[in-house]
């Protein structure tokens, strides 16, 4: 049996990685600008609380602030729930809601009460995202001025959310 041996050339083959360059020029940018798109923040929500059997002293409910903010379509209101009082209706201006009197309004309520840190948003079920999305966004934070520097300090930071009961406006409105 013979074995045969190949002979070695001496030319010198080029690998083409054009196809390879032109590639490349063309997923890198594309994955760039996906990637900042990818970005996702995660905001922590709870259930409201349920009444439970095990009710702290009546001294204690009475001086602890328990917020509520209803999102109403024409309107805010601002409810404390232990006394069922509304302390603040925002009425819409321009015909959306108005996110930052609500703000301005609760960073007076957290100056009152400073320990403070949770609050109950409560929305209709058409109540559209972007007005869920402003409203925790103006209960979430405020800025404040520290030594001449702009510094982002809590607000409610324990956002809950829930169904708004009916609005009883808008159904006795609709009666008269």
């Amino acid at each position: 049996m013979r074995f045969r041996r190949r002979r070695s050339r001496d030319t010198d083959v080029e690998l083409n990685i054009t196809a390879f360059l032109n590639l490349m020029v063309v997923l890198i940018p594309f994955l760039l600008i996906n990637a900042v798109f990818a970005q996702v923040s995660i905001l922590q929500l709870n259930l409201p609380a349920v009444n439970d059997s095990s009710t702290p002293s009546e001294d204690d409910e009475k001086d602890k602030l328990v917020l509520e903010v209803l999102i109403y379509g024409n309107r805010y209101e601002v409810v404390d729930r232990n006394t069922s009082a509304v302390l603040k209706i925002v009425d819409n201006k321009d015909g959306k809601h108005n996110s930052a009197a609500l703000h301005d309004y609760l960073v007076t309520l957290k100056e009152k009460f400073p320990e403070e840190t949770a609050i109950t948003l409560l929305c209709e079920d058409d109540t559209p995202y972007e007005v869920m999305i402003h409203t925790m966004d103006a209960v979430r934070l405020y800025n404040t001025q520290i030594n001449g520097q702009t510094i982002k300090k809590e607000l409610f930071p324990s956002i809950s959310i829930g169904s708004a009961p009916q609005d009883q406006a808008a159904s006795t409105g609709g009666d008269a």
